[in-house]
């Protein structure tokens, strides 16, 4: 027996990436729907972190959640 999976395949805007997680809410509009690494990039990047600590803090992020 097949189970179907209930999670919708989106795509992000921003990166291109094919993302299954719920959206994050773009900061630069307030109404765009981007994914999880996006938004977190988005985040990471409005308080002044640099682009080569948020790629750190995104890949941590994903090492803790594969564990789940």
């Amino acid at each position: 027996m097949k189970i179907k999976s209930n999670r919708l395949k989106k795509i992000c805007p921003i990166c291109g990436q094919i993302y299954h997680e719920p959206p994050a809410l773009s900061r630069v509009d307030g109404k765009t729907q981007i994914c999880p690494d996006c938004g977190t990039r988005e985040a990471l990047q409005s308080i002044g972190v640099c682009d080569d600590e948020q790629e750190k803090i995104i890949n941590t992020i994903h090492q803790h959640t594969r564990s789940l």
